[in-house]
């Protein structure tokens, strides 16, 4: 029989998630998929070779199961763990929209000083 483990603590021990009970949450929201199956409980199985889809962040993660962890050791021996079907795009940041905070139009908006002692000085005040 193959051996398996908890999905909650294998997510854990993969350091997708920053703690077991995070990891648990997503299960419990049915965020997480087995093998195109939805996971309801943290307490669902997992196996080597099982794929997992399941959020982070602004991206779909989509991995597959190499093997199953014995601890939360450090992030070179949790990425041995999986192989990432789908990783993340990595393109350029998006430019900020027009409007967006921290971007004014040239003549937009309140006066500087220099703009306002200017307007000052033109009418004499």
């Amino acid at each position: 029989m193959a051996e398996l483990q908890r999905l909650d603590k294998w997510l854990w021990y993969a350091r997708f998630f920053k703690s077991r009970t995070m990891a648990g949450k997503a299960c419990q929201a049915s965020k997480v998929r087995i093998n195109g199956q939805i996971a309801a409980k943290a307490a669902a199985t997992v196996k080597v070779d099982d794929v997992l889809t399941f959020p982070r962040g602004h991206h779909i993660r989509v991995v597959r199961i190499l093997d199953l962890g014995q601890r939360r050791g450090p992030a070179p021996e949790a990425q041995a763990l999986y192989e990432d079907l789908a990783p993340p795009e990595t393109g350029p940041k998006e430019k900020p929209a027009d409007g967006a905070p921290g971007h004014r139009e040239a003549g937009a908006g309140r006066p500087t000083k220099r703009e306002r002692r200017a307007v000052d000085r033109l009418l004499d005040r």
